[in-house]
C-alpha cells in the first residue's frame, strides 16, 4: 500500500513535466540539456538568495501566531533575485520566443522539483502511515510548473522592443506578483488561519488568474509580430 501510494505521487508530481517536455517544442529542438543548464542556474540562484538571507537578514524570534512583517517583507525582497535568473537563462537562450519560454520555465520549475520535494517524497511518501501532504507536495509540483512559465512568458514579453508602453506596467505588476507569491501566500496563512489545502486553492486560482492574463497579452504580443512581419 505504501509503495503504491508513493507511486501516485511520483507519478502525479513528474509526469507533468515529462507531458510538457515530450508534446512541446522542448522535444522537437532535444532541449534537454538547455532545460539542465537552466536547472543549474536554479542552483546558483538559490544558493545566492541563502548567502543573502544569512548574511544581511538574521531571523529573530518571533511568538507563536505573531507575524514578522519585516523579516516577510525583507524575503520577498529577495525573492525578486528569481526573476534575475529567469531573465539570464532567456537572455542567454537561442531560439524562437516559445521556446526560451519553456526551456526557461521548465529548466526552472524542474529543479524546483527536484531540489525541494523529490527527497520529502521519497522519504515520507514510503512511509507506514498514508499522509495527504505528499498528495499535496504533487499537486503543488504542478502548480509550480504552471507558474515558473507563466514568470518566463512574462520576463520574456519585458524585453520585447515592440511591447506597447500602455501593457508595461501590468506586466512589471503581474511580474512583482509572481515573485512575491509565496511571501503573500504565508502571511494570508498567517493572518487567516487557512488550512494547507485552502493555502493551495488560492496557490491555483492566483496562478490560473495570472496565467489567463499573461498569455492574453502574449498572444496580443504575438499578434502584433505576425502583423508586422506580414507587412514589411
Amino acid at each position: 500500500m505504501t509503495l503504491f501510494h508513493f507511486g501516485n505521487c511520483i507519478a502525479l508530481a513528474y509526469f507533468p513535466y515529462l507531458i510538457l517536455y515530450k508534446n512541446s517544442k522542448l522535444s522537437e529542438y532535444s532541449s534537454f540539456w538547455p532545460c539542465v543548464k537552466a536547472g543549474g542556474v536554479y542552483m546558483v540562484t538559490q544558493l545566492c538568495k541563502m548567502v543573502i538571507l544569512a548574511t544581511f537578514f538574521p531571523t529573530y524570534e518571533v511568538p507563536v501566531g505573531r507575524i514578522d512583517l519585516h523579516g516577510e517583507l525583507m524575503k520577498g525582497a529577495v525573492e525578486l533575485f528569481d526573476l534575475v535568473g529567469l531573465f539570464f537563462i532567456i537572455s542567454q537562450q537561442i531560439g524562437r520566443g516559445d521556446l526560451k519560454i519553456l526551456v526557461a520555465g521548465m529548466g526552472w520549475a524542474m529543479a524546483e522539483l527536484v531540489s525541494m520535494r523529490l527527497l520529502p517524497l521519497w522519504v515520507g511518501a514510503r512511509g507506514t502511515e498514508f499522509s495527504w501532504k505528499y498528495l499535496q507536495l504533487s499537486f503543488e509540483a504542478n502548480i509550480s510548473l504552471a507558474h515558473h512559465v507563466i514568470m518566463a512568458m512574462l520576463i520574456w514579453m519585458w524585453t520585447r522592443n515592440n511591447l506597447e508602453k500602455s501593457v508595461l506596467p501590468l506586466i512589471v505588476s503581474l511580474l512583482l506578483l509572481c515573485s512575491s507569491k509565496q511571501t503573500l501566500l504565508e502571511l494570508v496563512g498567517t493572518m487567516f488561519h487557512f488550512s494547507s489545502f485552502g493555502l493551495l486553492g488560492i496557490s491555483f486560482g492566483l496562478t490560473a488568474v495570472i496565467g489567463l492574463l499573461s498569455t492574453y497579452l502574449y498572444i496580443n504580443l504575438c499578434l502584433q509580430d505576425n502583423a508586422w512581419s506580414k507587412y514589411n
